[in-house]
C-alpha cells in the first residue's frame, strides 16, 4: 500500500479544519471571559465608590500621660 499525494492533501486539510474549529471556539470564549472580568472589575469600582461616600469609621486616639 501506498501512500499518495492525494491521501495526504486530504489528511492536512482534516487536520488544519479541526485546529480552525478549536481556535475559534476558543477565541469565543477568551473574549466572552475578557468582558466578564471587565463587568466585573466595574462593579467592584462602582460598589467601592458608593461605600467611600458614606464615609468610613471615625478612630480618635487619646494620649493619657
Amino acid at each position: 500500500m501506498a501512500i499518495e499525494r492525494t491521501d495526504l492533501e486530504a489528511k492536512f486539510r482534516q487536520v488544519q479544519s479541526a485546529v480552525d474549529d478549536t481556535a475559534s471556539g476558543a477565541k469565543k470564549a477568551g473574549i466572552g471571559l475578557a468582558i466578564g472580568a471587565v463587568i466585573l472589575v466595574l462593579l467592584v469600582y462602582l460598589l467601592g465608590k458608593r461605600t467611600g461616600k458614606k464615609g468610613g469609621a471615625q478612630l480618635e486616639i487619646y494620649r493619657l500621660s
